[in-house]
């Protein structure tokens, strides 16, 4: 609570971890969500169902064209290169940069590196000169507001849950002696503008609370002061007990504070020790990419399927070649049937039609005995449209009554009509122009419908081909203790996946 997420309005919203902002409408899938919202007490809303996935470098990847401007981008120049095959180029500011960026101040613990941020947050007001202090969460910003409350000092907070105020709250950051308390939301971007007498005090003072496991956000934080050539200062609190230090921040620190003996509030100040807190930063950017690397080359696979998928539902969707797609996927669906039940004897064939696809085949028992499977599958294909055609036929011969009546007496009101259609187990209605079905007799009305079923059926089985994509993602980690390589294996499986997912999309 309150680092990855916060509860506004009796609601979890979902805090993103490197802007700090919230992500409005984004919700933790696999009952994670549910199990937050039991967890603090608010209302548990339905699960979701994933029903398009795609990962933002494949997206990216879209475009024929990419570029971009960030004054960030050095520290990732691998990744760039790796992942989208662009260059780095680095170019001067337009001012000299004089900002002051300073060593960062090392303590055993957390509460002795507050209680120091404290003391400079009053030593730099009484100087006059605007304060922001950085966070790493919504949590440690609360934390140090409290804190400084206590000590009678004013003081403004930006996080995800005062984010209405966020202009109002930027735009006094600049003044003299104003502190204001941030997470990364105030890190990316922000302008502070600064008064004369502010520049003439040094500027704005920025003061880190914790090394975020990004160098890009630090140097994001620190990018807030100095802008066009103006005064500043940055500097960063860091304790042993943070986690970017507990978890990659290396033992030879701890033993250098241990044998330099502290008391209790003093801080240590080196360069090089600034360097090694770098260098664990370094590890976990590479940790992050080959995680980021690695979700790549899984969408990877997964992207040629949606490529597949999307060119068939775009063009269901526009229905302007319904009719060729229909008799495609006959001709398909004829070819995996025959390829399934060509070994059959007669009688277990037209079971096995008749379980599948309710019809009987157009051929007898001596063609069936005779007939190559190209043969059997071509004639299985022109059964299928044959017994299509005649249901929809026998749908229009229903409907057209209604459309005849409806477009000779009340066309002034209606441009659409729907129609109920059913397959025995759910009804769809089928939205159909009403012009173009008067004028075509009906016929419209079938193309609706072929158009309508298809798109359902697409949409239904992609769905449920995601999730079963989600599960063999997580159920092929376990052969690398077999010594296999999982991706090769996701590749092979996933293939069967998702020809077993169009054969039910033909059915």
């Amino acid at each position: 609570k309150d680092v990855d997420y916060v509860i506004i309005d009796n609601k979890i919203k979902i805090v993103h971890e490197q802007t700090g902002r919230i992500m409005e409408g984004r919700r933790w899938s696999d009952g994670l969500h549910q199990a937050v919202e039991a967890k603090e007490n608010v209302k548990v809303e339905a699960a979701t169902q994933t029903f398009a996935t795609i990962t933002l470098q494949n997206y990216f990847r879209m475009y024929h064209k990419l570029s971009g401007m960030t004054g960030t981008a050095e520290t990732e120049a691998g990744e760039f290169w790796e992942i989208y095959k662009l260059d780095v180029v680095v170019i001067p500011t337009n001012r000299p940069v004089i900002r002051d960026d300073q060593d960062d101040l090392i303590y055993k613990t957390k509460k002795q590196k507050y209680n120091a941020v404290i003391v400079k947050i009053q030593e730099l007001v009484a100087q006059g000169r605007p304060v922001l202090v950085g966070t790493t969460s919504v949590e440690i910003s609360e934390l140090l507001s409290r804190m400084l409350k206590m000590r009678g000092i004013k003081h403004q907070v930006l996080n995800a849950k005062q984010h209405a105020r966020e202009a109002e709250i930027v735009a006094l950051a600049g003044k003299a002696g104003t502190v204001t308390i941030a997470t990364n939301m105030a890190g990316r971007g922000t302008d502070i503008k600064l008064d004369p007498e502010v520049k003439a005090a040094g500027g704005l003072a920025i003061i880190g609370t914790e090394r975020h496991d990004s160098r890009r956000v630090d140097r994001q934080l620190r990018g807030r002061a100095g802008r066009q050539g103006d005064p500043g200062s940055s500097i960063f609190y860091v304790s042993l007990e943070d986690n970017l230090m507990r978890l990659f921040g290396s033992e030879r620190i701890a033993s250098i504070v241990d044998k330099m003996g502290l008391e209790e509030g003093e801080a240590l100040q080196n360069s090089m020790l600034s360097s090694s807190i770098e260098r664990a930063q370094k590890k976990v950017e590479e940790n992050n990419f080959g995680i980021r690397k690695n979700l790549v080359e899984y969408d990877d696979v997964m992207n040629s399927q949606r490529e597949v998928v999307y060119s068939k539902r775009k063009s269901a969707l526009t229905g302007e070649r319904i009719d060729v797609d229909v008799m495609n996927m006959a001709s398909d669906y004829s070819g995996i049937f025959i390829e399934k039940n060509g070994n059959l004897d007669y009688d277990g064939f037209c079971e096995a039609l008749m379980e599948f696809l309710s019809i009987e085949p157009g051929f007898d028992q001596e063609y069936y005995d005779k007939a190559k499977n190209d043969e059997i599958a071509n004639s299985l294909k022109n059964t299928i449209i044959e017994t299509q055609n005649r249901r929809n036929e026998s749908i229009v011969a229903q409907a057209w009554p209604i459309i005849n009546y409806v477009y000779e007496n009340k066309r002034m009101y209606y441009q659409n009509i729907a129609i109920p259609v059913t397959d025995g187990h759910k009804v769809y209605n089928v939205l159909v122009d009403l012009r173009k079905a008067y004028e075509s007799k009906g016929k419209e009305l079938t193309r609706a419908i072929s158009k309508t079923i298809t798109l359902r059926f697409i949409d239904e089985y992609w769905k449920i081909h995601l999730r079963d994509m989600d599960d063999l993602k997580q159920s092929v980690q376990n052969a690398s203790y077999e010594q296999k390589d999982p991706k090769l294996i996701y590749k092979t499986e996933s293939f069967d996946l998702f020809i077993a997912s169009l054969e039910g999309m033909y059915q």
